[in-house]
């Protein structure tokens, strides 16, 4: 890492059985404007997401808010990997993209808790996977990378946002 990268970061905990999923990016000192607004567009469009976690509303309603906002703010999308089901294991189902799909998933329900983590790109789309560690994500063109992710528990009121540190 150097004066101006971003970096992800993705964090899993269990207490007590129960899994929750955390992300953030941040910035490896000061870093471009360009840089800064991937990120805030990143956490911007996981709210955009937020807004539908409305019990009866389906899977892609979360998925295509968060599609919609980035791509209005010229940005693209990670394909390979999605947000998903949490609880008792750290990946369940149901998986959640960050775009549209022709399958709509299933109907939230009160309970649900959600890992729901946007992964947006500044260039194009492609990404490979280092081949040393099998763990390190790069975009194939280069361009800047941001992922902002948190547990959510689907509410009747709103929905519960269980891995947010109060300001």
């Amino acid at each position: 890492l150097k004066k101006g990268d971003i970096i992800s970061i993705d964090v899993g905990a269990c207490y007590n059985g129960y899994h929750g999923d955390a992300a953030r990016t941040y910035a490896v000192g000061q870093c471009s404007d360009e840089a800064l607004r991937l990120i805030t567009v990143t956490e911007e469009s996981f709210f955009k997401g937020l807004e539908k976690v409305i019990p009866g509303n389906r899977i892609i309603d979360v998925s295509g808010a968060i599609q919609d906002y980035a791509e209005s703010n010229g940005y693209t999308l990670v394909r390979e990997f999605t947000g998903h089901g949490v609880g008792r294991e750290l990946h369940e189902d149901p998986e959640i993209p960050n775009y549209r799909t022709k399958f709509k998933g299933p109907r939230m329900q009160n309970g649900m808790a959600l890992a729901i983590e946007p992964m947006v790109i500044q260039g194009k789309r492609t990404i490979f996977i280092d081949r040393k560690n099998k763990w390190t994500v790069y975009t194939a063109d280069g361009s800047l990378a941001a992922h902002y992710e948190n547990t959510v528990i689907v509410n009747d009121s709103e929905p519960i946002v269980t891995t947010l540190i109060k300001k």
